[in-house]
């Protein structure tokens, strides 16, 4: 069976990437699925709006999940904003509410723009 070639390149980045490189991807992905979550509500598009609301959602769920509270304050802090901004996109999707999505695209591009000039 052949694999689509695209698909192989992004699973070997994801399978060589390091920690801080994964993070920075995964901001990069719910970045992403926010920008097609506020066209699909922009377009009217609520299955669009929907399927990138869910994606950003579990991206925001897989960074909760990575959290280690051994290091220190800054997790505890980083898990609070991480469940705001869950909320919020849960809010944002009952109400197709694109400046609700804005605001979590905002706290997000601050995030990883942080983490990007720390890697």
């Amino acid at each position: 069976m052949l694999t689509d070639p695209y698909y192989q390149y992004r699973q070997n980045q994801v399978e060589t990437a390091s920690p801080g490189k994964l993070l920075l991807m995964l901001y990069n992905g719910a970045l992403k699925y926010l920008r097609l979550s506020k066209a699909g509500i922009e377009e009217n598009n609520i299955e669009k709006a929907n399927s990138g609301l869910g994606k950003t959602q579990d991206i925001i769920s897989e960074l909760t999940a990575s959290l280690d509270f051994n290091q220190g304050e800054i997790s505890q802090k980083l898990y609070s904003l991480y469940d705001y901004m869950y909320q919020r996109l849960a809010l944002a999707n009952i109400k197709k509410d694109a400046s609700l999505i804005g605001e979590v695209e905002i706290m997000l591009t601050e995030l990883r723009d942080a983490w990007k000039t720390s890697i």
